[in-house]
């Protein structure tokens, strides 16, 4: 039996916070009612599946990339160094990766991309389910710390809330400086106060 493990990621588009990745290992025949593509799956849903997936994988972990260093290397970049870190945080070595998308991180075992991988392949649609999860949560504790910004709703994509919310309140630490809205907010409001 080989391990294959299951690479997605959550948070490339957002102007604020990390990008977060989870790699997940199932057991193979394992089926999770419900299970697919987190984006196709409502925010009950996803949280209902979490334990599921937790409980049933063989071993699952989360990586991320600050916006510090999304900012220096770009979002790709640190979304594939975000994919290295979780599997490498796995507590059982996979013997090959498959990633969602059309890249795939350098990694010591065979790592295959697939687009359209995380409504193809149960255990990247679990690591996609754990991630955003795991993203949306920290976006509803910045919204707790940064009232006005909208982030429980808009979890820190560039809605018009977010945008103006950047002008009239200022830019974060924890925005992405590199994202051209962001830039731009810097360069007509400043920071925010606190």
């Amino acid at each position: 039996m080989s391990l294959i493990a299951g690479v997605d990621e959550v948070g490339r588009g957002p102007l604020i916070g990390a990008v977060v990745t989870a790699a997940v290992i199932l057991p193979e025949g394992l089926l999770i009612a419900g299970l697919r593509d987190s984006k196709k799956l409502s925010d009950r849903q996803r949280r209902a599946l979490v334990d599921q997936i937790r409980t049933q994988a063989i071993a699952y972990a989360y990586g991320r990339a600050e916006p510090a260093e999304i900012d220096a290397l770009n979002i790709l970049k640190a979304t594939l160094l975000a994919m290295q870190r979780a599997v490498q945080a796995l507590s059982v070595r996979p013997d090959a990766v498959v990633v969602d998308g059309s890249v795939a991180p350098v990694l010591e075992m065979p790592v295959q991309a697939l687009i359209g991988g995380d409504d193809r392949v149960l255990a990247i649609s679990a690591a996609s389910v754990l991630a955003k999860v795991a993203r949306d949560d920290e976006m509803i504790a910045l919204d707790q710390r940064y009232p006005g910004y909208g982030f429980a709703r808009n979890k820190g994509y560039p809605t018009a809330e977010h945008r103006q919310a950047m002008m009239q309140l200022g830019v974060l630490p924890e925005h992405r400086r590199s994202f051209a809205p962001v830039a731009n907010a810097l360069r007509s409001g400043g920071t925010h106060g606190r």
